[in-house]
Protein backbone atom coordinates (compact mmCIF):
# COMPACT_ATOMS: atom_id res chain seq x y z
CA UNK A 1 0.00 0.00 0.00
CA UNK A 2 1.34 3.26 -1.02
CA UNK A 3 1.46 6.41 1.58
CA UNK A 4 -1.39 8.71 2.12
CA UNK A 5 0.60 12.22 2.20
CA UNK A 6 -0.82 15.78 3.52
CA UNK A 7 1.11 18.53 2.35
CA UNK A 8 0.50 21.56 4.26
CA UNK A 9 0.83 24.72 2.63
CA UNK A 10 -0.27 23.01 -0.30
CA UNK A 11 -1.77 25.59 -2.13
CA UNK A 12 1.43 27.68 -2.27
CA UNK A 13 4.33 27.67 -4.20
CA UNK A 14 6.62 25.57 -3.25
CA UNK A 15 3.27 23.34 -1.82
CA UNK A 16 2.03 22.75 -5.64
CA UNK A 17 4.75 21.80 -6.94
CA UNK A 18 5.54 19.16 -4.21
CA UNK A 19 1.73 17.66 -4.68
CA UNK A 20 2.14 17.65 -8.42
CA UNK A 21 5.55 15.52 -8.03
CA UNK A 22 3.97 13.01 -5.58
CA UNK A 23 1.21 12.28 -7.62
CA UNK A 24 3.14 11.05 -9.83
CA UNK A 25 5.00 8.93 -7.97
CA UNK A 26 4.10 5.20 -7.93
CA UNK A 27 4.49 4.60 -3.81
CA UNK A 28 1.62 7.27 -3.45
CA UNK A 29 -1.58 6.50 -3.29
CA UNK A 30 -3.50 9.73 -2.02
CA UNK A 31 -2.26 13.63 -1.78
CA UNK A 32 -4.18 15.98 0.30
CA UNK A 33 -3.34 19.85 0.32
CA UNK A 34 -3.67 21.38 2.62
CA UNK A 35 -4.22 25.58 3.19
CA UNK A 36 -6.14 28.12 3.82
CA UNK A 37 -7.27 29.02 0.68
CA UNK A 38 -7.73 26.97 -2.33
CA UNK A 39 -5.31 27.14 -5.28
CA UNK A 40 -6.59 29.11 -8.38
CA UNK A 41 -5.84 26.03 -10.80
CA UNK A 42 -5.99 23.05 -8.87
CA UNK A 43 -4.28 20.08 -10.10
CA UNK A 44 -5.79 16.72 -10.95
CA UNK A 45 -5.83 13.66 -8.59
CA UNK A 46 -5.02 16.20 -5.55
CA UNK A 47 -7.64 16.53 -3.01
CA UNK A 48 -7.90 19.51 -1.49
CA UNK A 49 -9.06 20.59 2.00
CA UNK A 50 -8.77 23.47 4.33
CA UNK A 51 -6.09 23.43 6.75
CA UNK A 52 -4.90 25.91 9.26
CA UNK A 53 -1.79 24.68 11.01
CA UNK A 54 -2.05 27.67 13.81
CA UNK A 55 -5.40 26.43 15.01
CA UNK A 56 -4.34 23.60 17.64
CA UNK A 57 -5.62 20.22 17.37
CA UNK A 58 -7.62 21.58 14.20
CA UNK A 59 -5.32 18.79 11.93
CA UNK A 60 -6.06 15.48 13.97
CA UNK A 61 -9.67 15.67 12.22
CA UNK A 62 -8.02 16.06 8.77
CA UNK A 63 -5.32 13.75 9.26
CA UNK A 64 -7.64 10.95 10.32
CA UNK A 65 -10.40 11.57 7.57
CA UNK A 66 -7.82 10.83 5.02
CA UNK A 67 -5.95 8.18 6.77
CA UNK A 68 -2.59 10.39 6.32
CA UNK A 69 0.38 8.44 7.11
CA UNK A 70 2.90 11.09 5.83
CA UNK A 71 2.49 15.08 6.34
CA UNK A 72 5.32 17.24 4.18
CA UNK A 73 4.74 20.47 6.13
CA UNK A 74 5.65 23.25 4.02
CA UNK A 75 3.46 26.28 5.72
CA UNK A 76 5.27 28.92 6.76
CA UNK A 77 5.85 32.63 6.35
CA UNK A 78 8.98 33.14 3.70
CA UNK A 79 8.51 37.13 3.39
CA UNK A 80 8.84 38.96 6.22
CA UNK A 81 6.68 41.81 7.45
CA UNK A 82 5.70 44.13 10.28
CA UNK A 83 3.53 40.95 11.54
CA UNK A 84 6.01 39.18 13.41
CA UNK A 85 2.96 37.95 15.61
CA UNK A 86 1.76 36.22 12.77
CA UNK A 87 4.99 34.67 11.31
CA UNK A 88 5.49 33.41 14.93
CA UNK A 89 2.37 31.96 15.11
CA UNK A 90 2.42 29.86 11.71
CA UNK A 91 5.94 29.25 11.43
CA UNK A 92 6.67 27.74 15.15
CA UNK A 93 3.28 27.52 16.80
CA UNK A 94 1.69 25.87 13.54
CA UNK A 95 4.96 23.61 12.87
CA UNK A 96 4.16 22.91 17.21
CA UNK A 97 0.68 21.68 16.34
CA UNK A 98 1.29 20.04 13.31
CA UNK A 99 3.73 17.60 15.52
CA UNK A 100 0.99 16.95 17.97
CA UNK A 101 -1.25 16.32 15.25
CA UNK A 102 0.83 13.56 13.47
CA UNK A 103 1.37 12.18 16.75
CA UNK A 104 -2.21 11.93 17.90
CA UNK A 105 -3.28 10.88 14.11
CA UNK A 106 -0.54 7.87 14.28
CA UNK A 107 1.14 9.48 11.34
CA UNK A 108 4.57 7.45 10.70
CA UNK A 109 6.66 10.00 9.19
CA UNK A 110 7.00 13.72 8.97
CA UNK A 111 8.98 16.01 6.15
CA UNK A 112 9.76 19.83 7.17
CA UNK A 113 10.98 22.32 5.14
CA UNK A 114 13.54 24.41 7.14
CA UNK A 115 16.24 26.44 5.69
CA UNK A 116 19.85 27.63 5.59
CA UNK A 117 18.18 30.09 7.60
CA UNK A 118 18.40 27.65 10.54
CA UNK A 119 22.21 28.28 10.41
CA UNK A 120 22.22 31.83 11.17
CA UNK A 121 23.87 34.97 9.27
CA UNK A 122 27.33 35.08 11.23
CA UNK A 123 30.56 36.41 10.52
CA UNK A 124 32.45 32.93 11.88
CA UNK A 125 30.28 30.55 9.62
CA UNK A 126 32.35 27.89 7.90
CA UNK A 127 33.01 28.63 4.46
CA UNK A 128 30.52 25.41 3.67
CA UNK A 129 27.92 25.03 5.93
CA UNK A 130 27.47 20.97 6.63
CA UNK A 131 24.58 19.69 8.97
CA UNK A 132 26.58 19.07 11.85
CA UNK A 133 27.14 22.61 12.23
CA UNK A 134 25.38 24.36 14.63
CA UNK A 135 21.75 25.73 14.40
CA UNK A 136 21.99 29.43 15.77
CA UNK A 137 19.73 31.91 13.88
CA UNK A 138 19.52 35.68 14.34
CA UNK A 139 17.43 36.67 17.03
CA UNK A 140 17.39 39.88 15.16
CA UNK A 141 15.65 38.13 12.05
CA UNK A 142 12.30 36.74 12.60
CA UNK A 143 12.75 34.29 9.81
CA UNK A 144 16.04 32.60 11.08
CA UNK A 145 14.80 32.76 14.76
CA UNK A 146 12.31 30.71 13.72
CA UNK A 147 13.76 28.11 11.82
CA UNK A 148 16.28 27.83 14.40
CA UNK A 149 13.28 27.63 17.17
CA UNK A 150 11.57 24.62 14.89
CA UNK A 151 14.63 22.90 14.67
CA UNK A 152 15.34 22.75 18.50
CA UNK A 153 11.71 21.67 18.91
CA UNK A 154 12.26 18.74 16.12
CA UNK A 155 15.09 17.73 17.69
CA UNK A 156 13.04 17.74 21.33
CA UNK A 157 10.43 15.40 19.80
CA UNK A 158 12.95 12.96 17.88
CA UNK A 159 13.86 11.87 21.50
CA UNK A 160 10.54 11.68 23.07
CA UNK A 161 8.80 10.61 20.15
CA UNK A 162 11.09 8.37 18.41
CA UNK A 163 8.13 6.49 16.47
CA UNK A 164 7.59 9.66 14.48
CA UNK A 165 10.38 9.45 11.77
CA UNK A 166 11.64 13.19 10.43
CA UNK A 167 13.12 13.97 7.52
CA UNK A 168 14.26 18.11 8.18
CA UNK A 169 15.82 19.52 5.34
CA UNK A 170 17.55 22.74 5.36
CA UNK A 171 16.75 24.31 1.73
CA UNK A 172 18.77 27.18 0.11
CA UNK A 173 16.89 29.70 -2.05
CA UNK A 174 14.57 28.49 -4.25
CA UNK A 175 14.22 29.69 -7.84
CA UNK A 176 11.27 28.76 -10.09
CA UNK A 177 9.27 30.00 -12.83
CA UNK A 178 7.16 32.09 -10.91
CA UNK A 179 9.06 32.91 -7.73
CA UNK A 180 9.12 36.05 -6.07
CA UNK A 181 11.15 37.06 -2.73
CA UNK A 182 13.40 39.14 -1.13
CA UNK A 183 16.25 37.92 -2.65
CA UNK A 184 14.85 37.67 -6.39
CA UNK A 185 13.53 41.60 -5.65
CA UNK A 186 17.58 42.17 -5.26
CA UNK A 187 17.85 41.61 -9.19
CA UNK A 188 15.22 43.75 -10.41
CA UNK A 189 16.74 47.37 -10.30
CA UNK A 190 19.06 49.34 -12.39
CA UNK A 191 21.63 48.34 -9.87
CA UNK A 192 23.15 45.60 -7.79
CA UNK A 193 23.50 46.51 -3.97
CA UNK A 194 26.78 44.76 -2.68
CA UNK A 195 28.26 45.20 0.82
CA UNK A 196 31.94 46.32 0.55
CA UNK A 197 34.01 43.47 1.38
CA UNK A 198 32.07 40.77 1.18
CA UNK A 199 31.32 38.42 -1.73
CA UNK A 200 27.81 37.47 -0.97
CA UNK A 201 27.76 33.73 -2.24
CA UNK A 202 24.34 32.46 -2.72
CA UNK A 203 23.43 28.80 -3.18
CA UNK A 204 20.32 28.49 -5.40
CA UNK A 205 17.76 25.11 -5.68
CA UNK A 206 15.59 24.79 -8.62
CA UNK A 207 11.98 23.99 -7.51
CA UNK A 208 11.55 20.94 -9.27
CA UNK A 209 14.37 19.77 -7.75
CA UNK A 210 13.21 20.74 -4.55
CA UNK A 211 9.98 18.98 -5.01
CA UNK A 212 11.56 15.64 -6.69
CA UNK A 213 13.69 15.50 -3.11
CA UNK A 214 10.65 15.97 -1.20
CA UNK A 215 8.87 13.02 -2.98
CA UNK A 216 11.91 10.84 -2.29
CA UNK A 217 11.57 12.04 1.35
CA UNK A 218 7.72 11.24 1.22
CA UNK A 219 8.61 7.74 0.26
CA UNK A 220 11.53 5.76 0.13
CA UNK A 221 13.94 8.13 1.58
CA UNK A 222 15.70 7.20 4.39
CA UNK A 223 14.96 9.80 7.19
CA UNK A 224 17.24 12.60 8.56
CA UNK A 225 18.59 16.18 8.14
CA UNK A 226 19.90 17.53 4.74
CA UNK A 227 21.07 20.95 3.14
CA UNK A 228 18.94 20.54 0.08
CA UNK A 229 21.19 23.17 -1.91
CA UNK A 230 22.64 22.73 -6.14
CA UNK A 231 26.41 22.22 -6.00
CA UNK A 232 28.22 25.08 -6.11
CA UNK A 233 27.67 28.94 -5.15
CA UNK A 234 27.15 32.01 -7.27
CA UNK A 235 28.92 35.27 -5.62
CA UNK A 236 26.97 38.67 -5.93
CA UNK A 237 29.68 40.20 -8.43
CA UNK A 238 29.27 37.19 -10.96
CA UNK A 239 25.45 37.78 -10.37
CA UNK A 240 25.65 40.91 -11.34
CA UNK A 241 27.76 40.29 -14.44
CA UNK A 242 25.29 37.51 -15.77
CA UNK A 243 22.37 40.25 -14.87
CA UNK A 244 24.65 43.05 -17.15
CA UNK A 245 24.37 45.56 -14.35
CA UNK A 246 26.57 47.36 -12.27
CA UNK A 247 26.98 47.15 -8.70
CA UNK A 248 26.54 49.20 -5.64
CA UNK A 249 28.82 48.81 -3.50
CA UNK A 250 27.83 50.07 0.38
CA UNK A 251 29.83 50.24 3.43
CA UNK A 252 27.76 48.20 5.88
CA UNK A 253 27.71 50.57 8.47
CA UNK A 254 26.44 52.76 5.68
CA UNK A 255 23.17 50.73 4.67
CA UNK A 256 22.73 49.69 7.95
CA UNK A 257 21.78 53.34 9.06
CA UNK A 258 20.02 53.80 5.87
CA UNK A 259 17.89 51.37 6.75
CA UNK A 260 17.23 52.23 10.33
CA UNK A 261 16.04 55.44 9.26
CA UNK A 262 13.61 53.90 6.38
CA UNK A 263 12.24 51.51 8.77
CA UNK A 264 11.52 53.97 11.50
CA UNK A 265 9.77 56.59 8.70
CA UNK A 266 8.11 52.94 7.31
CA UNK A 267 9.55 53.34 3.75
CA UNK A 268 10.83 49.30 4.14
CA UNK A 269 10.05 46.52 6.55
CA UNK A 270 13.24 45.90 6.43
CA UNK A 271 16.11 47.12 9.05
CA UNK A 272 19.68 46.88 9.52
CA UNK A 273 19.78 43.11 10.35
CA UNK A 274 19.32 43.15 6.57
CA UNK A 275 23.01 43.76 6.54
CA UNK A 276 23.91 40.42 7.78
CA UNK A 277 21.39 38.90 5.69
CA UNK A 278 23.31 40.24 2.73
CA UNK A 279 26.90 39.61 3.94
CA UNK A 280 27.06 36.34 5.71
CA UNK A 281 25.32 34.17 3.52
CA UNK A 282 24.64 30.54 4.67
CA UNK A 283 26.68 28.48 1.93
CA UNK A 284 25.37 25.20 2.18
CA UNK A 285 27.18 21.90 1.21
CA UNK A 286 24.87 19.09 -0.16
CA UNK A 287 27.46 16.40 0.37
CA UNK A 288 25.38 14.86 2.93
CA UNK A 289 21.87 14.97 0.30
CA UNK A 290 23.94 12.91 -2.31
CA UNK A 291 25.88 10.96 -0.12
CA UNK A 292 23.47 9.66 2.36
CA UNK A 293 19.94 10.46 1.40
CA UNK A 294 20.33 9.84 -2.49
CA UNK A 295 19.65 12.71 -4.55
CA UNK A 296 21.74 14.72 -6.72
CA UNK A 297 19.93 18.05 -7.68
CA UNK A 298 19.73 18.26 -11.86
CA UNK A 299 21.00 21.42 -11.55
CA UNK A 300 24.07 23.42 -10.16
CA UNK A 301 23.58 26.60 -8.03
CA UNK A 302 24.73 28.45 -11.19
CA UNK A 303 21.75 26.35 -13.58
CA UNK A 304 19.01 26.95 -11.54
CA UNK A 305 19.76 31.24 -11.58
CA UNK A 306 20.01 30.55 -15.22
CA UNK A 307 16.73 28.64 -15.67
CA UNK A 308 15.49 31.53 -13.21
CA UNK A 309 16.65 34.36 -15.87
CA UNK A 310 15.09 31.96 -18.70
CA UNK A 311 11.89 32.52 -16.93
CA UNK A 312 12.02 35.46 -16.08
CA UNK A 313 12.92 37.89 -19.18
CA UNK A 314 13.64 41.60 -18.86
CA UNK A 315 15.58 41.09 -15.53
CA UNK A 316 19.39 40.50 -17.17
CA UNK A 317 20.40 42.91 -19.38
CA UNK A 318 22.05 40.46 -21.52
Amino acid sequence: MGARVLVTGGAGFLGTHVAAALVGHPGVDKVVAGDVRRPEHPLQRVTYDECDVTIAGGLVPLMERHRIDVVVHLAAIVNPGRDHDLEYRVDVDGSRNVLEACIEAGVRRVVVSSSGAAYGYHPDNPEWLRETDPVRGNDEFPYSKHKRLVEQMLAGYRLTHPELEQVVFRIGTILGPTVRNQITALWDGRRILAIRGSESPFVFIWVDDVAAAMTRAATDGPPGIYNVAGDGRVTIHELAERLGKPLLTVPAGVLAFGLRIGRMLRLTVHGPEQVGFLRYRPVLSNEALTRDFGFTPAKTSAEAFEAYLATHPGVARR
